[in-house]
């Protein structure tokens, strides 16, 4: 029998350590689920901010357009189009390799001001709309897989939303597409999207379906109308801003209904309020961070037990790491709302997530 010299047994040691280590590195989000795991993405802090970009690279195999698309950006002004956000976005994820998901093409809100002042008959006002998706889908034709097509239409009564986002105090409060377009410009929305990109997949994305079965049926009857009028509709964005008074109930109902279309699936942006009543001195205690991980968990387990595999376009985060969540600069308010801390480290709730993603 052999023995090792102290070089020989120290050699085996390292790379028994390294291999643990790429282990442990190995388990990140995007290897742990069977289906694409996303993040909305900040461009400029993907282009500027190492940790931030290092975090995205390695956890994420889907990127969503968080703000980069939206009329106000992409569409400034009557007359000009601006793409420089949107295309360091897509070369970023598709030079690494990552599926790109756009958001939105139409909203009621997040409009650039000019819009209030256009001027014209429904005509001029449908030519505007058809204009602008065709021109920024046919823009990323092939490279965008999905788009949220339009998004958060309905009331959380079910009626078509007449004016801007229940109370979001954001601009262009009155909702000028179904005012001066018509009550049915969502199926045309998609039917103009799939006229610049046929392969492209095309969804509804909306909130607040885990709170309300009225909703959840609106959506349903609009997907069965389009079915019906052969008008082009490939899935369903879930939202998702939970908090963590959100009955898990509601989770499974809406989940379990909207799968019943037949249609993808996407829960488009998930995160999860921990401070939902502004308390000013609020604790992100042991027990609170428990309650956030273990409803992060739920939300897997519903998708997986009851949205089929075939149906599973993937579950995307909304943010990185909490100092970056919309929920701080639009509440005004602490709250750790993500999967990762301000620095985009991991923080205790990841574990369950991923944990999750892994079981059978």
């Amino acid at each position: 029998m052999k023995y090792l010299s102290g070089v020989g047994l120290a050699a085996i040691v390292v790379l028994f350590t390294c291999s643990i280590t790429k282990r442990q590195t190995d388990k990140t989000l995007q290897n742990s689920a069977p289906f694409p795991i996303g993040v909305a993405a900040n461009v400029r802090l993907l282009l500027h901010n190492a940790a931030y970009r290092r975090v995205v690279l390695t956890e994420f195999n889907s990127i969503t357009s968080e703000n980069a698309l939206k009329w106000t950006t992409v569409h400034p002004d009557y007359n000009r189009f601006d793409f420089s956000a949107g295309d360091s976005l897509v070369k970023f994820a598709l030079d690494n390799h990552k599926r790109v998901h756009g958001h939105n093409l139409v909203w009621i809100v997040h409009n650039p001001s000019w819009l209030n002042y256009f001027k014209g008959d429904s005509a001029a006002w449908e030519n505007l709309l058809k204009t602008h998706i065709q021109t920024v889908v046919s823009h990323y034709k092939g490279k965008i897989t999905g788009w949220d097509v339009v998004n958060e239409a309905f009331l959380r009564n079910g009626n078509l939303a007449m004016s801007g986002g229940e109370g979001n105090g954001k601009n262009n409060a009155n909702c000028i597409w179904p005012k001066l377009v018509g009550r049915d410009y969502v199926a045309r929305c998609f039917i103009y999207a799939h006229q610049a990109d046929p392969a492209a997949l095309l969804f509804y994305n909306d909130y607040g379906q885990e709170v309300s079965p009225a909703k959840v049926s609106a959506i349903i009857n609009m997907v069965t109308d389009f079915k019906r009028r052969s008008i082009p509709i490939n899935g369903l964005g879930l939202q998702m801003h939970l908090t963590l008074a959100t009955p898990k109930s509601g989770i499974t109902y809406a989940l379990k209904k909207l799968a019943g279309t037949g249609l993808l699936i996407h829960i488009s942006e998930l995160d999860i309020s921990t401070n939902q009543n502004n308390q000013p001195n609020f604790l992100y205690s042991d027990d609170v961070q428990q309650k956030q991980a273990d409803l992060f968990a739920f939300v897997v387990q519903q998708y997986k037990l009851l949205v089929p595999e075939k149906q599973q376009y993937g579950i995307t985060l909304w943010d990185l790491g909490d100092g970056d969540s919309w929920i701080r600069g639009t509440y005004k308010r602490m709250d750790w709302p993500l999967l990762f801390d301000e620095k985009y480290d991991r923080k205790p709730v990841y574990n369950s997530f991923q944990k999750a993603l892994q079981l059978k």
